[in-house]
């Protein structure tokens, strides 16, 4: 076990028993540390449900572009803690990664803190000390009481589309989620607003009236959308003929134009051509990727293999949209390789599927008792009017998956099982 694991272990073994969703913690701890909060470059809050990341990566490829040192705060990671930190455009070192976390660790002093609350503290500190022109600070759950909402003074706020998600923590309808999503807006903090549900946007808008904030919506005051295979975006400002992101997938229209939106409404320093270089150059690991390392070497010529880390019906169903684009250019059977949390329903992820999966291998997720055991997935898939069986591994499902001639395979369920897959196909995020 590595110095970073053994800190992460003993850090992790401070987490309270039940999680209350508030900020005292937080906050003591930041006290503590002198408030390094309030020494960040200019700081853009991501918030929604899906599509943060994705968002985030195409900010920091436009930023990037345009020559700026970007800090980026992600999560979860897919292999490595060190992914959720990048520090003026590298992912955090394990010598400053440690010493950081020592430091937060020293500072609690043994008392009940969230794991993620600790964590983002210590990537607060490193972000207040390593110089950058800007902080892309993707919030980790709900918004209100996340551990990232302590930034009094946020260059801009970005939502993206909000939808059903953390039930338990964040409520059972799309309006009660948007609540908290709505928490990171700040009095003189521009925002923008990607395309939301009616009840959902209701929500976003009451909240941002109370605040003084007029948004950029979705919609309503800007548009994005593909046009002969470019990404065509449009506001009061004019109308701008981008080339398609190099993320795949109709739902990165959406995402990309949104980042283009912040761009725009926040009046960052990015002209056309870099947004242009940004789109062609965007990467974002697991997010309907493809995979050409030892696990594409398990099946045969002709096949394809995908990852992406979509683990809820909203995910599910930008998924399937992309899957069916894909068709349309080659047809192909369609074998899934699924894991999911316990927390997430099998069933209403492959709805957004319909019939058009061939086949079905449902995994356990490696090393983790909080994913559904495989014998389940395969019932609920099964009940679901799905062609499904368990398999034992990744490899040995890919190796079966091999039997269906000219297969598209796609693995996806949760980001647990996509880390594991890019650390045996021995393709890692840098």
């Amino acid at each position: 076990m590595s110095r970073t694991d053994e800190i992460l272990k003993r850090l992790l073994s401070l987490h309270p028993k039940l999680i209350d969703l508030h900020l005292d913690r937080q906050l003591r701890l930041l006290e503590a540390m002198g408030r390094p909060q309030d020494r960040l470059p200019p700081v853009i809050h991501v918030a929604g449900t899906n599509g943060k990341g994705s968002v985030i990566a195409h900010l920091r490829a436009f930023l990037e572009a345009a020559g700026k040192r970007v800090h980026v705060f992600n999560s979860p990671h897919l292999v490595r803690f060190n992914e959720r930190i990048r520090l003026a455009g590298e992912l955090v070192s394990d010598a400053v990664l440690d010493e950081a976390l020592e430091v937060c660790e020293r500072l609690n002093a043994g008392r009940p803190i969230t794991f993620f609350e600790i964590t983002t503290a210590a990537a607060l500190k490193l972000y207040a000390e390593v110089p950058a022109d800007y902080l892309l600070l993707e919030v980790g759950m709900g918004g209100t009481f996340d551990s990232t909402n302590v930034v009094e003074h946020p260059l801009g706020v970005v939502i993206t589309p909000v939808d059903i998600d953390h039930q338990s923590f964040l409520g059972d309808t799309v309006a009660e989620i948007a609540v908290s999503k709505a928490g990171i807006l700040k009095r003189g903090a521009p925002a923008v607003v990607g395309r939301q549900r009616d009840d959902g946007l209701a929500v976003i808008l009451e909240r941002a009236a109370e605040l003084g904030v007029e948004p950029f919506v979705a919609g309503r005051d800007y548009d994005g959308y593909a046009q002969d295979g470019r990404l065509v975006y449009q506001d009061e400002a004019g109308l701008l003929d981008l080339p398609p992101s190099a993320l795949v997938g109709p739902h990165q229209y959406e995402n990309a134009a949104l980042a283009v939106a912040a761009v725009r409404h926040f009046h960052l320093p990015v002209s056309e051509a870099q947004l242009s270089v940004g789109l062609r150059n965007v990467t974002w690991p697991a997010r309907l990727t493809p995979l050409r390392g030892k696990l594409r070497q398990l099946l045969p010529a002709g096949h394809e293999l995908w990852l992406d880390g979509s683990h809820n019906a909203h995910g599910a169903a930008a998924l399937a949209a992309a899957l069916a684009e894909m068709q349309k250019s080659r047809p192909a059977p369609l074998v899934m390789l699924l894991a999911m949390m316990n927390n997430r329903s099998p069933a209403e992820f492959l709805a957004a599927f319909g019939d058009r999966i061939t086949k079905l291998y449902a995994l356990d997720i490696p090393g983790d008792a909080n994913g559904h055991p495989a014998a389940y997935t395969a019932a609920a898939a099964r009940g679901a009017g799905v062609d499904a069986e368990t398999a034992p591994s990744v490899e040995a499902a890919l190796a079966a998956a091999g039997s269906v001639a000219g297969a598209r395979v796609i693995i996806c369920g949760t980001l647990y099982l996509a880390g594991h897959v890019l650390k045996r196909d021995g393709t890692l995020p840098d």
